[in-house]
């Protein structure tokens, strides 16, 4: 398989997913916030600075504590408490005000990331073409941009934080204890691998089933996503039942892949304590000998018991914090595996400038292409037609013929696998697939409308047009007939995928969209299927005017919407067979004409 292949491969495919579990066993995912960390610089070192001026704080109440046990209570010294407590006031409210910092700065620093993380990722999706969405799940990709991101958030603006914080505690506290009294600090030292190892082992057990509990919530999510998108179609077959019981498997699914994360956390965090604060105990009873023997005060052992508390609580949330870290890096992993997703259709290093208006002649030359999903089986089969400029060209045959891969070929979700497709002469693989794109108008069948305005909707073909141009594409295409019965006009909304209009409607709205795009190549899929008969009849002569000085390709399964066409192809099986006008192609008596019999029969 080549590099070409890969880069566009399922984000939740079994080979990626076996990668990932191998790089599983560290925070190296982490990494990948560098790039976006150095956009802060200032914020992080102010961040590090409120970081390092509460840690010293916390450090120096030991040796205050120290000096007040051995000479404070001191009948000739009894003026020195007042100072004792002075400091440690003054220490208290450094301590104060370094970690209002610390938590304003780091917050804030984990929110500002999150939102170039997810404004990052949102913009490699846009980028990512047709072979990538053919597998990839839109509840799966919604997780890693929500989901996963918040998870980041978390890490970024507290885990990681607290991480830092209890690192520097805890070094600075052994290394307090090792001035102190080194022998003390000796029989910690001997008790730290006891400690570190388990922990180190169990954090791997937690990272792999944070991961799964993350993978398995994407699961549930990508389905939610897919139900909620076709709900009326499932309450129209009474598959609520079914739809219900599917969910609740995935949630419970989800619930128990978390539950074990959970619960091996609480393991994890339990046995840290145990081994942190039993070693306390044990470097306690040895210093108390210390002190009976007459070789250790009451206030170095007092420091000392201090900073072993101290790294000894710094080391057991340290272990929670890895929990927290190990569940972020695995969010991390799943981003990273979307930023690093190459499309496989996309601009060469010294793309071909196209005019700001191309003619509109068109040729496919010798075009051969399997979808990537189905690489075994060929859905153009060296095909080679040419259009001229404003010449309008229907494409007919049966489903599966290939007559919307012509479509897909050219606006350039894909590439094909032979031949050339020629815009003006120039061969589209050599130009930017936006400029490209920039050259066409589509009406597809299946229509896209998003929960914005009626005019918002039109607009999408040309977000720079004025109100004026919006209502003249929307009149053009009878849109104004019923935003007249509209609440609030061309400024209605009409909900998540137009639900608030009719399927005629929706179309109307998605031909004055193309109106309104003014390219010079239009491209009709069915674009009257969803209209009834009046409407259709007053559409087809909207498009009719917007055809004019245009080059047009129009898809249709009845004749009847192609029979002014000037000329037609007909197409079977990924080729091909006959082309020529409606009288001469129902004259030669070949496929065109059986199906011109069989529609026009029925009809009649």
């Amino acid at each position: 398989m080549t590099q070409a292949d890969t880069s566009s491969a399922p984000v939740d495919s079994s080979e990626t997913r076996a990668a990932a579990e191998k790089r599983r066993r560290d925070l190296k995912p982490l990494a990948s916030l560098a790039p976006y960390l150095k956009r802060y610089r200032g914020r992080v070192a102010a961040a590090l600075g409120a970081l390092l001026a509460a840690a010293l704080a916390t450090l120096a109440l030991p040796i205050a504590v120290r000096r007040m046990i051995d000479f404070g209570f001191a009948e000739d010294h009894a003026g020195l408490v007042d100072q004792y407590f002075g400091v440690l006031v003054a220490v208290a409210a450094v301590l104060a005000l370094a970690s209002a910092a610390r938590y304003y700065l780091v917050t804030t620093l984990g929110e500002r990331i999150v939102s170039d993380l997810r404004t990052a990722v949102f913009a490699r999706l846009v980028t990512l073409d047709g072979a990538f969405y053919d597998s990839a799940r839109s509840g799966e990709l919604t997780s890693r941009l929500t989901a996963d991101t918040t998870q980041l958030k978390s890490a970024v603006g507290a885990s990681a934080s607290t991480a830092l914080r209890n690192l520097m505690m805890c070094i600075g506290s052994v290394a307090m204890m090792v001035v102190t009294s080194p022998r003390l600090s000796g029989l910690v030292l001997v008790a730290i691998p006891i400690i570190v190892l388990p922990l180190m082992a169990s954090g791997r057990k937690v990272r792999r089933l944070t991961r799964q509990a993350q993978d398995t919530l994407a699961d549930a999510s990508a389905y939610a996503a897919e139900a909620l998108n076709s709900m009326r179609a499932l309450q129209a077959a009474s598959a609520e039942g079914v739809a219900r019981q599917r969910f609740d498997g995935a949630v419970e699914d989800a619930f128990g892949a978390a539950r074990q994360a959970t619960q091996a956390r609480g393991w994890l965090t339990g046995i840290a304590i145990f081994l942190v604060f039993g070693s306390v105990v044990a470097v306690l009873w040895a210093g108390a000998q210390s002190v009976l023997a007459g070789t250790m005060t009451s206030g170095a052992l007092g420091q000392f018991v201090l900073y072993a508390v101290l790294a000894a609580a710094s080391l057991g949330n340290l272990s929670e914090t890895w929990g927290e870290m190990s569940a972020a890096a695995g969010a991390a992993e799943r981003i990273g595996e979307l930023l690093k997703v190459e499309p496989q259709v996309r601009p060469p290093a010294r793309p071909v400038s196209l005019p700001a208006r191309i003619s509109g002649s068109i040729r496919f030359d010798e075009v051969s292409f399997s979808y990537p999903m189905r690489p075994d089986q060929s859905a153009l089969a060296a095909i080679a037609f040419s259009i001229r400029p404003g010449e309008r060209v229907a494409l007919v045959g049966p489903s599966g013929a290939g007559k919307s891969t012509v479509f897909q070929l050219l606006e350039r979700f894909y590439d094909p696998q032979a031949g050339r497709i020629l815009l003006d002469g120039i061969d589209i693989r050599e130009a930017d697939p936006v400029a490209v794109r920039r050259q066409m108008a589509l009406v597809p069948q299946e229509v896209a409308i998003f929960a914005d305005s009626v005019r918002a909707n039109i607009r999408l073909g040309r977000p720079e047009a004025t109100d004026a141009e919006v209502e003249e594409a929307g009149r053009a295409a009878l849109v104004d007939e019923f935003v007249a019965r509209l609440p609030q006009g061309w400024d209605t909304m009409v909900g998540e995928r137009g639900v608030m209009l009719s399927g005629g409607q929706r179309q109307r709205i998605v031909i004055a969209r193309a109106i309104l795009r003014g390219a010079p190549i239009l491209l009709l899929d069915e674009a009257t299927s969803a209209l009834d008969a009046e409407s259709e009849t007053l559409v087809q002569t909207a498009l009719e005017r917007s055809m004019e000085g245009r080059t047009t390709l129009v898809i249709a399964h009845r004749l009847s919407t192609v029979l002014s066409a000037d000329r037609i192809l007909v197409m079977e099986a990924g080729r091909i067979v006959d082309e020529g006008t409606h009288a001469e192609l129902v004259a030669k008596g070949g496929l065109y004409a059986r199906l011109a019999q069989l529609q026009f029969h029925a009809a009649a």
